[in-house]
């Protein structure tokens, strides 16, 4: 206990205690020494069994919790520590940021996930920020005994629909094959829709993986591809040394594919430790398009800046000055880069490159070779992926079993692979086959029953026409009175 006294010379008695570390801590500074004496003996029994020992941990703040403690030290996948870091600035720290973490309650939680409405987040944003993040965020802050209750257990959430799988169908696959534009990535895709393999496993996918002679695939590895600040070594893609799931998966392919990729290790000259899909640098020369004269006051005025000045578009001063972004003025600027550059005042820019070891950007085989082929092909909101949901769907369709395409695809449980039953267009149609088996008998007889009250009807129906027709026809033939000359 320590003793120190104000300037007016009133005693004041500071509570301490060792914490489980054997450093001082104070449990408060009290007006008598019964009750400093009572906060030390407590702060002492709560250390003994297990409970709070600096309760100054609970005032840090969310941000400093979870960018000191959270995030440096919670065993997490590369992937998922960037995928975590990036929703947690977007959507969780401009709210929970500042807050203490003693002061974080449900009710806060609640408020948060009206904030996330309110901004147009959809339920599955707020699912994977709240079940995923938040909740092991305050977890792992119990259990550091940094608060003493959990915010966001029990917290409701909106619902997330459950969308039914958008499956391609082999025609479709067919139109889009024909679409792309070199054999290298017609035979990429074909391996996709043939083993089923994700984007990761794929790119990932070596030549001492396949067994010709056999036609069995090895899946051991997978490749993320990662903002370097987030790489062990500062690199941009990461090879795990196992798949999704952490499990090893071995299945066959068939003769066609295994001979369409024996063909082409061959001929690439691939060795084992090679990549069966590599990405290659395009050096041709970019084309440029053309673009039209810009003739300065042709194009209207900018919007009025804070002094209330406006500027001609398509001019240097507007883009400068006036702040304008629009297409014309970027023009204007480009144009004056361009100059200065042929004139020597300027170092040219170099042309980007995508930093790559070997393996294929994921979006740039997407953008660069997949949509276009699927705008061609007419193909909307299909990416990638959906072949491996189409090869899912149609191994089920065509009678594998179940539990074979769980261990291809490499599934953690057999109900994931279930969502891919039915998935066709054609699918129902084997049930209305039944349907119509045991309801077609009856369904004849309700129609021989109904066929004469029916005759009756249309009969019925043609006699009132018939009368409607001859009142026409009266009415046509009656002559009209003369009218009334009233000037």
């Amino acid at each position: 206990m320590q003793v120190r006294y104000t300037k007016a010379g009133v005693a004041r008695y500071r509570a301490m205690y060792d914490d489980a570390r054997g450093r001082r801590q104070t449990a408060g500074t009290f007006a008598t020494r019964k009750e400093a004496v009572a906060a030390w003996h407590a702060a002492e029994a709560d250390i003994a069994k297990g409970g709070l020992g600096d309760r100054r941990r609970g005032r840090q703040t969310f941000r400093t919790y979870v960018e000191k403690k959270w995030l440096p030290h919670q065993v997490l996948e590369a992937s998922t520590r960037q995928d975590y870091t990036y929703k947690i600035d977007k959507h969780l720290m401009g709210f929970f940021g500042p807050m203490r973490m003693c002061d974080i309650l449900p009710e806060h939680v609640r408020e948060w996930i009206t904030e996330m409405q309110r901004k147009g987040a959809s339920p599955a944003t707020i699912q994977k920020c709240k079940r995923g993040i938040l909740n092991s965020i305050f977890t792992t802050a119990l259990n550091d005994q940094v608060i003493t209750n959990h915010p966001s257990r029990g917290v409701r959430i909106p619902p997330v629909p459950k969308r039914p799988k958008k499956v391609i169908t082999a025609k479709q696959f067919d139109d889009l094959y024909r679409m792309l534009p070199d054999a290298d990535s017609r035979l990429l895709v074909e391996a996709t829709i043939e083993s089923g393999l994700r984007w990761g496993e794929l790119a990932e996918l070596r030549l001492k993986d396949l067994d010709f002679v056999t036609r069995v695939l090895t899946v051991s590895r997978t490749v993320v591809e990662l903002n370097p600040k987030f790489h062990p070594t500062g690199g941009r893609f990461l090879v795990k040394p196992y798949p999704k799931g952490k499990e090893y998966r071995r299945f066959k392919l068939s003769p066609q594919i295994v001979r369409k990729l024996k063909a082409y290790a061959e001929a690439e000259h691939l060795q084992d430790d090679d990549l069966f899909f590599r990405y290659h640098h395009d050096d041709k020369p970019q084309t440029r398009k053309l673009r039209p004269v810009l003739l300065p006051g042709a194009y209207g005025k900018t919007t009025p800046n804070e002094r209330g000045k406006t500027y001609d578009h398509g001019s240097l001063t507007a883009y400068t000055t006036g702040k304008c972004r629009c297409e014309h003025c970027k023009e204007a600027y480009r144009l004056y880069r361009a100059q200065r550059r042929t004139a020597g005042k300027d170092n040219p820019r170099s042309r980007r490159t995508r930093q790559t070891d070997g393996h294929i950007p994921a979006d740039w085989f997407r953008k660069q070779v997949w949509n276009p082929a699927r705008r061609d092909t007419g193909l909307n909101d299909v990416t990638p992926h959906h072949l491996r949901h189409a090869h899912a769907s149609w191994l089920l369709a065509g009678g594998a079993d179940l539990q074979v395409v769980k261990e291809r695809l490499g599934h953690a449980s057999i109900a994931t692979t279930e969502q891919y039953l039915h998935t066709l267009p054609t699918a129902d149609e084997t049930a209305l086959a039944a349907l119509g088996k045991i309801r077609g008998p009856q369904l004849s007889e309700a129609l021989d029953a109904e066929a004469p009250e029916l005759d009756t009807l249309k009969a019925e129906n043609e006699r009132l026409r018939a009368a409607l027709a001859d009142m026409a026809l009266s009415l046509h033939a009656a002559p009209t009175k003369p009218r009334l000359n009233t000037a």
